[in-house]
């Protein structure tokens, strides 16, 4: 395993079916004393981080989850976990719950999970929980439950950095957000990053919302409406390239909108997912910009974490060697929030930020 993240070797020791909350609980009082930091001991205790790890999928018609996929494999090789093959939940958080059974009574000894629905996920957790295999999350924390980790990036950071952008490019008038799945704490994080940072920063901005619940033809259909209605639109976020970028570009070309950047009439776009079409159309200068997420370090790390956990240690707040920082969220849960870069004209073909990129 490469590198060590901040975590410390408490024994996490194997308990019979009555015994799972009491393990939680004793978890969690561990958790709460340990100090802050970087560096601890190590400690033995859980599988051995040996055993093999399930690791479930959202869905796989964005292009971002499509890169974290195949990266999966190639990330389970480098961390010396057995992972089995991953699993696709099709945007059905029903059928999320029902894939964590599954993988649970295959004998899975760990579970890598993007949870679909941040308070239906509960269900999955705590039938791992009571099996004691440890869950780590990617991408999406959940309300609430027990997780070794979340690795997700800081999504209240997109919401602003896509605010800051189209604030200082556009100034005043008319922005539309297409929202995430508002069921998802990610959907709800960049949601009111971005209007929070509109009311304080940018006051000369109007917010127009479209909730499109991650569905490229909702995004297409409400922001063919909207343009109708307020035909003198600015800027556009979209808080996911990986499903909004082609039906947003497709939309404003039929409607003779989609100008390129430092022309008369473009409409400034700013995304989220760092996936090549959106660097090849910030090339092309129909997007202005994107907030990265790293499709790499999401697979890399969620890994890293599982195995730790199966290996018995525990993690604490504090930052790592990888340029992140594990934070508390409320309730308890941990979260390595990994760091997001925008990517804009100036610095696309920077190789550093095409983490995102399967070659």
């Amino acid at each position: 395993m490469r590198g060590s993240t901040a975590w410390n070797g408490r024994h996490h020791r194997r308990t019979s079916s009555r015994a799972p909350r009491a393990t939680a609980a004793a978890a969690v009082a561990a958790l709460a004393l340990t100090a802050c930091g970087s560096t601890a001991d190590t400690g033995a205790g859980g599988t051995g981080g040996t055993g093999k790890v399930g690791v479930i999928l959202p869905l796989l018609t964005s292009p971002f989850w499509q890169s974290y996929n195949d990266y999966v494999p190639r990330m389970a090789k480098s961390e010396g976990v057995d992972a089995l093959r991953t699993v696709n939940s099709g945007s059905d958080p029903a059928q999320q719950i029902t894939d964590i059974g599954n993988q649970l009574n295959q004998g899975v000894r760990g579970l890598v999970v993007a949870p679909l629905d941040s308070a239906a996920i509960e269900a999955g957790l705590k039938q791992a929980a009571r099996k004691g295999v440890p869950v780590v999350a990617v991408d999406v924390a959940p309300d609430r439950g027990e997780v070794a980790m979340v690795v997700r990036a800081d999504n209240a950071a997109y919401g602003e950095k896509a605010c800051a952008y189209l604030g200082e490019h556009v100034g005043s008038g008319e922005v539309v957000q297409i929202m995430g799945d508002l069921a998802s704490v990610n959907g709800r994080d960049r949601s009111e990053a971005f209007r929070a940072c509109v009311k304080k920063d940018f006051p000369e901005l109007k917010v127009l919302e479209i909730p499109a619940k991650w569905e490229s033809d909702t995004a297409a259909a409400k922001l063919d409406t909207l343009l109708n209605a307020h035909p003198g639109i600015k800027g556009i976020y979209l808080q996911a390239g990986g499903v909004y970028l082609a039906p947003t570009l497709q939309t404003l070309k039929s409607k003779g909108l989609l100008k390129k950047a430092g022309t008369a009439g473009h409409i400034a776009i700013v995304s989220n997912d760092g996936i090549p079409q959106e660097f090849d159309a910030i090339r092309r200068g129909e997007v202005d910009a994107t907030v990265s997420q790293p499709a790499d370090a999401y697979a890399r790390y969620g890994l890293h974490y599982v195995k730790a956990a199966m290996e018995g240690r525990t993690f604490r707040p504090g930052p790592t060697d990888h340029h992140s920082t594990i934070v508390r969220l409320p309730g308890g849960i941990l979260e390595d929030q990994l760091p997001a870069p925008l990517v804009t004209r100036d610095n696309v073909d920077d190789p550093a930020l095409w983490g995102n990129t399967v070659g």
